[in-house]
Parts: C-alpha cells; structure tokens; sequence
C-alpha cells in the first residue's frame, strides 16, 4: 500500500541529484574563484621580499583564500558523487574515469593547498628557524608558493580530463542536452592548453588565463545553471538506467 508514495520519490530522485550536482557546482565556482582571484593576488615575481611582505600584511586574505580552496575542493568532491550517479547509465566505464580523474584532481589540489599555506610557517618567526636568515626565509616561502601553483597545474590537468569525459557522456546521453557537452570539450581543451603551455614554459601562457577563466565560466558554468533549473529528462533517464541494468 505503500507503492504510491514510493514511486514519486524514486521518479524525482535523478532530478534531486540533478539539482544537487548544481548547488555544489555552483559552491565550487564561488569558492574556487574567491580562492583563486586571492591567492594569486600575494606573489610579487621575482621579488621574495615583496611576496613575504604582501602575505603578512594581508594575512587574514591569505587565510581565507586557503580555506575557500579547501571548501571548493570538498564541494567539488559532492558534485563528483552527484554527476557519477547521473551519468554511470550511459557508460559505466566512463563515469569510473569521471571519478578518477576528479579525485585525482582533488588529491593535487589539498597538497597545492598545503604548500600555499606554507609560508606562513617560514615567515611567522619560529623559533626553530631562527638558524636561517630572513632573505632565506622569504626565498623559502617565495618557493613553496610556485611548488603550489606548480601542483594546481598538474590538478588542472586531471580536472581538464575530468570535464572532457563529463562531457563526453553527456553527448552521448538523452537526457541532458548535447550542446552542454561539446562547451565541456571546449572547457576542458582550454583546461589542457594552459596546463600544458606552463609546463613548456611557453611565452604566450600568460595570454591563455582569459581564455580559461572564460572556457570554464562558459562549460561549467552553463552546466551548472543547467543542473540546477532544468535538471534532467527524468522519463528519459529512468529508460537509460533501465536499458543499463539489462
């Protein structure tokens, strides 16, 4: 008798997930960009002085950009499970290489954000580094800085993969449109680019962060909006897990 009340909530269960994957989405975004538009704001290039000089100045924003990327990474994580258990009926496999890849990315991104907080260390004046010099000191810190923007390259690279295999089940999907995945290639093309031009140190790579910023606001940004006020053909999602189960 209680089959009636059962089936709604198991019909409305991958728009739930839908608007969830949204919602974290959308949290990812806010705090990934807080984190980053801060965190960058900090390194003076070339000038170790500077950079140890910005950071104890602003050292609440500094805090505060480390933990936004800590909340964008616990966030990405939820929209990690939410896109997994709507897209494994097109193709189990792939949604596997979805997770992976976004771990991956996630795992990269809480050492990249331990070597940012870093400095801090070096320039809080221990006592225990009292055998260093100040110069050395703000060399250190000036280091671990690009070790960390080193590591979110090498994350950016595995979340790249992560949004190219998103998008390539949603293409292959029925019930979220196509058009979303081919702005996900693009995303994840504009993703690889700029990974790929830092680690050849090429002359053009500072050109490329528009293009990123824009890339990502553009696939999963529309994604993200998508998610959350259309969420998914419910009828046509239940038919690909049915067939998948088969």
């Amino acid at each position: 008798m209680h089959a009636p009340l059962i089936q709604p909530v198991a019909g409305s269960s991958p728009l739930l997930k839908a608007r969830m994957a949204g919602f974290f989405w959308l949290m990812t975004i806010i705090t990934g960009m807080f984190g980053f538009i801060a965190g960058g704001n900090f390194v003076v290039a070339g000038d170790a002085a500077a950079t140890a000089t910005n950071i104890l100045n602003h050292e609440l924003l500094f805090r505060l950009a480390f933990i936004s990327n800590l909340v964008a990474t616990a966030c990405y994580l939820a929209v990690t499970l939410f896109v997994y258990q709507l897209l494994k009926p097109v193709n189990r496999t792939i949604a596997a290489f979805v997770v992976l890849f976004s771990l991956m990315g996630c795992a990269t991104g809480l050492v990249s954000s331990l070597l940012f907080l870093a400095p801090l260390n070096f320039l809080g004046g221990a006592t225990y580094l009292s055998t260093f010099t100040l110069p050395q000191l703000q060399a250190l810190a000036l280091s671990f800085f690009a070790l960390s923007l080193r590591l979110n390259d090498i994350g950016m690279a595995f979340f790249g993969l992560h949004v190219l295999s998103i998008g390539y089940l949603i293409r292959k999907s029925t019930f979220l449109p196509k058009m979303l995945g081919t702005l996900l290639f693009v995303t994840g093309a504009c993703y690889l680019a700029s990974t790929f031009a830092n680690f050849l140190d090429l002359s053009f790579r500072g050109y490329l962060v528009p293009f990123v910023a824009l890339g990502g606001l553009l696939g999963e940004g529309s994604l993200t909006g998508w998610l959350l006020v259309k969420g998914v053909n419910v009828e046509r999602w239940n038919e690909s897990a049915t067939a998948s189960t088969k």
